[in-house]
């Protein structure tokens, strides 16, 4: 197994994407999933994130451990399962919220076959029924052969390709399983409620196989990309800046599983560099069109996350990806040019494609794709760019060239570093020409015919994230963007401003997006605003959280207006989407996250705890109550008192180095003697 291939497409995991309450054996595809069935002998086999799924339990990456929950036909159905090399180990309580009587379907069978006849089986019989053979001991079931099975009774045990067990012994694997899932979950408590435990979870159960490339997936969503679970292609799909957010959330529990991630979206590029919007198995690649250039900042973060010090981080996965990075990055500069010499959005005409070159493709070369920023926008039908200049989009490719210029410099090519760093120089200087309206105070975008469009979103956030502006000129944007008229208020940064007459509550004309949420609040960060930035990652993790707590959501996106249900299928909500996460991650970064100077740790003002962030040298923890505690693998590297913030912390071999500004702002410089622990 490679950097480039976890988790192993072997063993036992919940990866079979047309079924969400079951589990599948690679290389062999035997599946085995649990249905009910009523009375009228009908089967509820449809269960799905939207339908059905009531509690997103705990799911290690490697699927040693899962635990879900669901109700159909008035019943309940919770299964914990332990798996190990060929054995899978199940546990099934089911309760009735009726009188009608519901049972638990096995099916035992081929990932692709048909429903097979079913025996009753009582404990302590051995049943045949033409060829399925099954032995059943105290409510432990042996599978010897394929079928169907009903098991009569609440609570039962399943034992595939493997000895049987009795009740007690069962339930004492399952429970030694989680709690060694438990160790290694990225879990949060206190202000921070489960938001470690959503983000992790929407990512380890988005998680499929695919066939036809042998290989793990993670899409943002499973539901999304299968059309028998509504969505939108056969069954598979993976698209760009969805693969690097999903791979940023996936760095802090494992950075191979990251590289996994980053490496299912840059095995599609093409000879030219251009990462494709999307590919899928039925629809192949949108050769006209990309989508945001997120690479190299999304990457650069996981790299200064993987590791308490320069010495530890992961620079391999750096080696390998870099290339293919600075492939798209260069791309857009070939092919994206519009008005003023600037970037902007396209899509090039495709032989045999009728939608490609259009107006309706560039938009979603964008990632916002009804945003009311490009109503009224047309084609160059010379260049294929849409005649207004972006300033997401040229901030996006400025912060992408200066990430790029940081990490080819951890990897040795300073040749490749002055380039790009040449090139954000330059880019800036033209961006500040050409975006920077005086009259608004802002950065807008720019019509061909040198207008500036009056239409605001979060990326007007983008040019701190690029570090353009000069630090007075940004807090004065900031602060003019999170009006409450703007993008503040209740929740903030809607995805356009509230006062935009294309304003509603429908996708991308309103909804709370974690993405751009995301960058908005880097760019924050990185200029030191964070007495503007807190106070939007607090107000989104309470959203965040009601989702959580109220129906196990990590949303495709989150209403505008609080309150508002989005649940509904033609609400355009994906209920589990790898994504949503990143405002947990958002959250987490409040008590810590790595920085460019080093690691960041702060009181948030109320108890929490962040555990089991993974990094090089083992597993990081957070606490946060009366003092402010941070531990690697249970060892105490620094305390400090309430209120203190920690910065620039680096951990070397021997050497531990931190600055503390406490409250009221004397800073002291630390530096400890330090043998550092290695796994």
């Amino acid at each position: 197994m490679t950097a480039l291939d976890f988790p192993a497409a072997i063993g036992w995991n919940t990866w079979d994407v047309q079924y969400h309450t079951g589990w599948v054996h690679l290389p062999d595809g035997l599946r085995v999933r649990l249905v009910v069935i009523d009375a009228d002998s009908t089967v509820w086999d449809d269960v799905t994130w939207r339908r059905g799924m009531t509690r997103m339990g705990r799911h290690s990456i490697d699927g040693s451990y899962t635990d879900t929950s669901w109700q159909r036909a008035g019943l309940s159905v919770r299964a914990r399962a332990a798996a190990a090399g060929s054995t899978l180990l199940v546990s099934v309580t089911t309760e009735s919220a009726g009188a009608a009587r519901c049972g638990v379907v096995i099916d035992v069978s081929p990932a692709a076959s048909a429903v097979l006849p079913h025996p009753v089986l009582e404990s302590g019989s051995l049943v045949r029924a033409g060829d399925h053979v099954m032995h059943v001991i105290d409510g432990t079931i042996r599978v010897l052969d394929a079928g169907i099975y009903v098991v009569d009774g609440a609570e039962f045990g399943l034992v595939v390709d493997g000895e049987p067990l009795d009740g007690s012994a069962l339930a004492s694997r399952i429970d030694g399983a989680e709690r060694t899932a438990a160790a290694s979950e990225v879990s949060t408590g206190g202000w921070l409620g489960e938001a470690g435990q959503a983000m992790s979870r929407a990512v380890t159960w988005n998680t499929i196989y695919v066939p036809g490339l042998d290989r793990v997936l993670t899409p943002t969503s499973r539901d999304f990309v299968i059309t028998e679970r509504d969505g939108f292609y056969g069954s598979w799909a993976v698209h760009a800046w969805d693969s690097f957010f999903t791979a940023l959330v996936a760095s802090t529990m494992d950075q191979n599983f990251a590289s996994t991630i980053v490496d299912q979206i840059l095995r599609f590029a093409t000879p030219d560099g251009m990462l494709p919007n999307r590919i899928s198995d039925d629809r192949g690649a949108t050769l006209d069109r990309s989508q945001p250039p997120v690479g190299g900042t999304t990457l650069l973060e996981a790299y200064r996350g993987s590791g308490l010090g320069s010495d530890t981080r992961d620079r391999h996965m750096l080696e390998m990806v870099l290339p293919a990075l600075v492939r798209w990055h260069d791309w857009w500069v070939s092919a994206r040019v519009g008005p003023f010499g600037m970037l902007t959005w396209g899509s090039d005409p495709v032989d045999g494609d009728e939608g490609s070159g259009t107006m309706d493709r560039a938009r979603r070369e964008s990632g916002l794709d009804d945003s009311p920023m490009y109503d009224g926008v047309v084609m160059d039908e010379q260049t294929h760019t849409i005649d207004l200049a972006d300033v997401g989009l040229n901030a996006l490719h400025i912060a992408d060239a200066r990430a790029l210029a940081e990490l080819a410099t951890v990897v040795g090519d300073h040749d490749l570093a002055r380039r790009m760093t040449r090139e954000a120089e330059a880019a800036a200087a033209r961006f500040d020409a050409v975006f920077w309206s005086e009259e608004a105070g802002l950065y807008l975008n720019r019509w061909s015919d040198g207008r500036f469009s009056p239409s605001i979103s979060p990326t007007m956030f983008y040019p701190l994230l690029a570090g353009i502006p000069s630090a007075e000129r940004a807090r004065a944007m900031a602060e003019r963007l999170l009006a409450p008229e703007v993008l503040g208020g209740e929740p903030p940064l809607t995805s356009v401003a509230r006062n935009d007459p294309g304003f509603d509550n429908h996708y991308w004309r309103g909804r709370v997006w974690a993405p751009i949420v995301y960058l908005a609040v880097n760019g924050l960060r990185r200029y030191g605003l964070d007495d503007l930035s807190s106070p939007v990652v607090s107000s989104l993790l309470e959203l965040f959280l009601h989702e959580w707590t109220e129906r196990s959501s990590v949303r495709e996106n989150y209403p505008a207006r609080l309150g508002e249900d989005v649940t509904a299928l033609e609400q355009r909500s994906d209920s589990l989407m790898a994504w949503g996460g990143l405002l947990g991650l958002l959250a987490i970064g409040e008590v810590t996250r790595p920085t460019a100077e080093g690691w960041r740790f702060a009181h948030p003002g109320r108890a929490a705890t962040v555990n089991g962030l993974q990094l090089a040298e083992g597993t990081l923890s957070v606490i946060a109550d009366g003092r402010l505690t941070v531990r690697l693998n249970e060892r105490v590297l620094l305390e400090a008192p309430f209120g203190a913030v920690i910065t620039g912390m680096q951990l070397t071999d021997s050497e531990l180095r931190a600055t503390i500004t406490l409250t009221g702002g004397e800073v002291e410089t630390i530096r400890i003697d330090f043998e550092r622990e290695l796994r």
